[in-house]
């Protein structure tokens, strides 16, 4: 076995570069991708169906070769130091498998054997017991509900140890219990320094877990951001001004503001960046707005704001995507 590789920066336990793959239809499922993932942190994976997400993890845990580019996690790369580099990865995949006849405890006991892991009793039982799979642990997985079979996926990827979880669509059809449950987990795990990538469909769930977003489509990874970052750069902030009167048309005067005027004329809108600037010009504030509704005796009864979220941010990346 090879030593660890010394191409990564300390920081990043995952280093993508120019992966690519074309399958033997033709199919070109991911173009030249890269991308740093940090240890310690929660990074989420967003994308369309067939956007690519699912091939790119594939390839990151060594089940899919990919057509140009490497892969190194832990430094050892996926290819060359296949088994090094898979040890340190635990995968949750999409699909619920049963394993019918094998109760949990051995299956589980089983996934850390693969990895070449002493038996560890201890952290079995740890691991059931985070996931509320203690009193199944005798049960044969083919009596269990799915979400009990989902449970049992997360823990055998929990098994040996990992570095590195990968989360591919973890909450698709399981119930509100478990989805708690999950990501309490997922909190526990990145605090004791565990790596966490997760694909979700549930864009709020990303919204409030994640440190970084990463978003795919068509096969090309179109942005990586801080989830922070991201949201003040492309989440919109608008005031709603209810007026007290309708009006026919917005003044001339306030055109600097980009005011846009309900089809019943009786509320302005006004967007603005996080500092209170107004998208359309330098200078223009809130407080500016409202001293010049007051200079045009236009009263308000009410005000209001609003915020895209991370659905609302994605939604548009997505659609402006080549």
């Amino acid at each position: 076995m090879s030593g660890p590789a010394t191409s990564a920066p300390p920081s990043s336990v995952i280093r993508v570069s120019g992966v690519g793959k074309t399958y033997a239809t033709g199919h070109v499922a991911l173009k030249d991708v890269t991308l740093d993932i940090r240890r310690g942190e929660i990074f989420a994976l967003l994308g369309p169906n067939g956007a690519g997400k699912t091939t790119l993890i594939s390839i990151i845990c060594g089940l899919v070769n990919p057509t140009s580019g490497s892969v190194s996690v832990a430094g050892y790369d996926i290819v060359a130091d296949y088994r090094a580099a898979r040890s340190r990865i635990g995968l949750v995949p999409q699909e619920l498998t049963t394993d019918s006849f094998e109760t949990v405890w051995a299956t589980v006991s089983f996934s850390r054997g693969l990895f070449g892991r002493r038996a560890d009793p201890a952290h079995i039982e740890k691991v059931l017991r985070s996931l509320s799979l203690w009193e199944k642990k005798d049960a044969r997985i083919m009596t269990l509900s799915g979400g009990m079979k989902r449970r049992v996926l997360i823990a055998k990827a929990l098994s040996h140890e990992p570095d590195v979880l990968f989360l591919d669509e973890p909450s698709a059809g399981v119930d509100v219990e478990l989805r708690r449950d999950m990501w309490r987990l997922v909190r526990e795990l990145r605090e004791s320094g565990v790596t966490i990538i997760l694909t979700t469909h549930y864009l709020e769930e990303a919204e409030e877990m994640a440190d970084r977003v990463g978003v795919i489509a068509k096969g090309e990874l179109i942005l990586v951001e801080d989830k922070a970052a991201l949201m003040r750069k492309l989440g919109k902030k608008q005031l709603n001004i209810e007026l007290a009167e309708p009006l026919a048309a917005i003044p001339d005067t306030l055109a600097p503001y980009g005011l846009a005027l309900s089809q019943d004329g009786g509320c302005l809108t006004y967007s603005y960046t996080a500092d209170g600037a107004g998208e359309e010009g330098a200078g223009r504030s809130i407080a500016g707005l409202l001293a010049a509704l007051s200079a045009q005796a236009i009263a308000f009864k009410d005000l209001h704001t609003e915020q895209s979220s991370l659905e609302d941010i994605f939604v548009s990346l997505v659609r402006r995507a080549p």
